[in-house]
């Protein structure tokens, strides 16, 4: 037999014991049928025996035992039921044609193979993956369908992508051996689809291990730096986590609250992640020195708050309550961040038991092996996989699966809003969702039909940010017909897949000559806007893989092409001779900016750059500039206590410089806007350019108060068609603007 892991049982020549293993697992998890149990790893163990014999093993090394055995123990420790744990088992030997399904069948019963089968099925989001590119487009309609039977195979039993999670972990975690592409290819899948698959599903401690583990290869050089400095820290940080308990023990019993308490070091991926988004340092990560407090009760809860916050100080807007308000995947419990011992920064996690485990095993903590009685299924449960029904029905509605990666990791991002429908229930919605997006995700129809929308009883746009704790009411007509501009991204109206998808299917179904009107105006326009002229417009449909340019204009009707693409490569089209012209007639030239460092100062021209030696910024640090006498600009780090002097002296000499190196080219663009003047006008216009961070070179600004009208000339500096277009949406949709448009020379 093979070698396993120092960690299972094994006998003196360093074989598996299966006997001593099988007790190991009956301390984990039911065993209802031990000798079948045995039976599985011992034709398991018989079947890799004679593929070691006859040399075909499917990898070097690798073994199909091994790998269903620690696939096996993974289950175990989720608490699964005997049925999954023998389809683990013998998963590895079906995939490699060792054992057949009937077989199986016949053996260990209809339920594992239907288990074995779906695990296999869920190969298919592979063939929709690239390593590199993430979703591929264009996928066949054998694809499609491998995929949807996938989804079917989950939504009908949960254990199926419980499987596949252990299989993808047994995968990170032996894959350090194998050649470096191989280790991205797996890691860049897990990172992608699995890790967000385990966070959707609530088990915590699968995710954390499938994250550091693919974060490991797919950024080696960030994950040994933290690393290193958590092993650093190490020996300080255990000193620290004991003093720290000792206290939390002390106070909690003398309150009479039963607790366990327990301190670790965050994730390695959690602290880079939080790096990146807060743009801070590894020392000013709060919750390195993490400590988690288990109680019985959720009054126990709020109590160990209170003697934490009594024994040392909270730090504002760093308490989230998750009891009260939890997270999508049913996560619950109370963090908040203080001030320690020796003035060290800690975070300390609350929760009960029943809680931790929700946390910890998420779905599996709810699970119902198929025949119990669905009328007590736990709603939990229910509301965990109720996202896989989401999710085939959009594929239904969309015809294709390119944006299935986007939907499996739409829930990792902890940055969710939670509004209230007028009758007082709960709607989440990611951040930035609109009042469209609330619509759809209310009812299909009440989306179709939105005209407008209140927020807490004021009118807003459609385009309006919903935040939490938002009332939302949508008005509607009659007549439920979405909005084509609906679909235009630079606009704005909708944030969330699952909308896009309902409106790109409602104008599928509208006819193919609706949409060429509908299509051919649509174009028009964007043409209009961005002063694109004198477009061949049959090749500008064979550049979009359509035979002619009715096709086309039907496909833009129809929402399967953005009209923003389709002027882009217009504007290629028209390029050469267009981009002369301008920079003929307007005397300027294409410049990027230019520096001699690896420092921006945009707006100044060509400025020498020094590192200031009392800080010594590194790339990444936030960093700010002070304009020397003779020295050019010296380059400091914003917490300077140096630069902050000479910011409260000479607050006139502070420049605003970025890290980046050397910047793409960017052009000059007159803008022309006209509008029915009003007070804020301009302050709304400047607010949008500053926002878009385009250099603004010219503005002019003509008023007619007869007309009560003004109109603009606005000349900026422009790197791309994609950056004019969405400048050009954003100012058009501010109140009182009649019209936003690309103004060419004459």
């Amino acid at each position: 037999m093979v070698k396993v892991r120092e960690d299972y049982a094994v006998t003196t020549d360093g074989q598996l014991d299966i006997e001593g293993w099988v007790r190991q697992i009956q301390s984990k998890t039911t065993l209802e049928d031990v000798d079948q149990f045995r039976q599985a790893c011992e034709r398991a163990a018989i079947i890799d025996l004679q593929a070691v014999r006859e040399d075909r093993l499917w990898a070097p090394g690798a073994s199909s035992f091994r790998t269903g055995i620690e696939m096996a123990q993974v289950l175990a420790e989720l608490h699964l039921d005997q049925v999954s744990l023998v389809s683990a088992i013998l998963y590895r030997a079906v995939r490699e044609e060792r054992i057949s399904f009937e077989e199986v069948r016949t053996e260990f019963g209809d339920e594992v193979a239907k288990l074995i089968d779906g695990v296999q099925q869920m190969a298919a989001i592979s063939s929709i993956h690239h390593p590199l590119k993430g979703n591929v487009l264009g996928q066949s309609q054998g694809q499609l369908d491998n995929v949807r039977k996938m989804l079917v195979t989950m939504i009908d039993d949960v254990r199926v992508a419980l499987i596949k999670l252990a299989e993808r972990t047994c995968a990170i975690r032996a894959v350090k051996s194998a050649p470096p592409e191989k280790r991205m290819r797996v890691a860049r899948e897990v990172f992608d689809i699995y890790a967000p698959l385990a966070h959707r599903l609530g088990i915590g401690h699968i995710k954390w291990e499938l994250e550091d583990l693919s974060f490991r290869y797919l950024h080696e050089s960030a994950y040994k730096k933290i690393a290193k400095l958590l092993d650093e820290k190490r020996l300080d940080r255990d000193q620290y986590v004991k003093r720290v308990l000792g206290a939390l023990k002390t106070e909690l019993d003398a309150a009479g609250i039963e607790a366990d308490l327990a301190g670790r070091a965050k994730h390695i991926y959690s602290i880079w992640r939080k790096m990146r988004r807060k743009g801070i340092d590894f020392s000013q990560v709060y919750d390195v020195r993490a400590f988690r407090i288990l109680v019985p009760t959720v009054r126990d809860c709020y109590s160990a708050l209170g003697i934490v916050h009594s024994l040392w100080r909270h730090i504002p807007n760093e308490f989230d309550d998750y009891i009260a308000s939890p997270k999508e995947n049913g996560y619950q419990s109370l963090h908040t961040a203080v001030i320690g011992p020796e003035g060290k920064v800690m975070e300390v996690q609350i929760r009960t038991q029943s809680m931790h485990e929700e946390a910890e095993l998420g779905v599996c903590a709810h699970w119902l092996y198929k025949g119990t009685d669905t009328g007590n299924k736990s709603v939990g449960y229910e509301a965990k996989i109720n996202w896989l029904r989401q999710v085939l029905e959009w594929q239904e509605d969309l015809g294709d699966l390119s944006g299935l990666v986007d939907q499996l990791k739409a829930d990792i991002t902890p940055d969710r809003v939670y509004v209230f429908t007028p009758e007082g229930h709960v709607v989440d919605l990611p951040q930035g969702a609109t009042p469209v997006d609330f619509a759809y995700r209310v009812h299909t129809e009440v989306g179709h039909a939105c005209r407008g929308a209140k927020v807490n009883g004021r009118i807003v746009p459609l385009v309006y940010p919903l935040k939490t704790g938002d009332q939302v009411h949508v008005l509607t007509s009659n007549n439920p017909a979405p909005s084509r501009d609906w679909l235009n991204s630079s606009l704005g109206y909708i944030q969330t897949s699952r909308a896009r998808a309902k409106v790109t299917h409602w104008f599928k179904e509208q006819n193919r000559d609706r949409n060429i009107v509908d299509g051919r105006a649509i174009l028009e326009d964007e043409f209009k806007r961005l002063a694109i002229y004198d477009v061949d417009l049959n090749e500008l449909a064979r550049k979009v893989n359509h035979q002619h340019a009715e096709d086309m204009f039907a496909a833009i009707g129809a929402g399967d092409l953005r009209p923003s693409h389709v002027a882009h490569l217009a504007q290629q089209l028209v390029e050469p001779q267009t981009r002369q012209m301008d920079l003929k007639l307007q005397g300027l030239r294409a410049q990027p900016y230019d520096t001699e460092s690896d420092i921006q100062i945009q707006g100044v021209g060509k400025l020498k750059t020094q590192v200031a030696q009392c800080c010594k910024p590194l790339p990444g640090d936030a960093i700010c500039g002070y304009i020397t006498v003779g020295r050019g600009v010296t380059v400091h780090r914003q917490d300077c206590m140096t630069f902050l002097h000479l910011r409260e002296y000479e607050p006139n000499r502070i420049i605003e410089v970025s890290w980046g190196g050397r910047q793409e080219s960017v052009y000059p663009v007159e803008i022309e806007i006209e509008a029915y003047d009003r007070s804020g006008l301009l302050r709304d216009i400047t607010t949008v350019l500053a926002s878009s961070r385009c250099n603004v070179l010219a503005l002019n600004t003509l008023t007619n108060q007869d007309e009560n009208s003004a109109t603009m000339r606005v000349t900026v500096e422009i790197s791309s068609l994609e950056q004019l277009a969405k400048l050009l949406s954003q100012i058009r949709n501010l109140p009182n603007i009649l019209e936003v448009r690309r103004k060419r020379s004459q």
